[in-house]
């Protein structure tokens, strides 16, 4: 477990950059993430499989964190905020588009609830659409979604 704030979210953002058993040291064993991605599970099992499926859709992938607003209390306990931004390649089917090659840059906000050292909600919000704007192209919707 990290010992430090930084520590902690420095460490769970690396998790998205291909070492994604970084999260068993960051997040509780029910680690709830939402919006989820259709069928995840909680905890840190449930996110690996979502990480690696970035990472087939984008090479270079990494996030940067810009800002960290510190909300917990004296015992270490409460919520964070995140201002941050994901930076790739996209070299893999996103969203229904296949691989562009065109760098990415896209912002991203989340809150985090810092339960023990360790990370037990995160509630996020990327700006996809800022995605779409990067790579020229919109996703596509079927009959049934409509």
């Amino acid at each position: 477990m990290p010992d430090s704030l930084d520590q902690l979210v420095t460490t769970f953002y690396r998790a998205f950059s291909g070492e994604v058993d970084l999260v068993d040291d960051v997040v509780t064993s029910d680690w709830k993430d939402i919006p989820a991605h259709p069928g995840q599970a909680p905890g840190p099992d449930g996110i690996k499989p979502v990480i690696k499926s970035i990472g087939s859709s984008f090479s270079d992938f990494e996030i940067v964190v810009h800002d960290v607003i510190d909300g917990r209390g004296p015992d270490g306990n409460g919520k964070i905020g995140v201002r941050g931004e994901i930076r790739g390649v996209h070299t893999g089917d996103t969203f229904g588009i296949a691989a562009t090659g065109r760098h990415i840059r896209i912002a991203l906000h989340e809150f985090h609830e810092v339960v023990n050292g360790r990370l037990a909600t995160t509630w996020h919000l990327e700006d996809w659409f800022g995605f779409f704007k990067a790579v020229g192209q919109a996703p596509r919707i079927s009959e049934e979604a409509k």
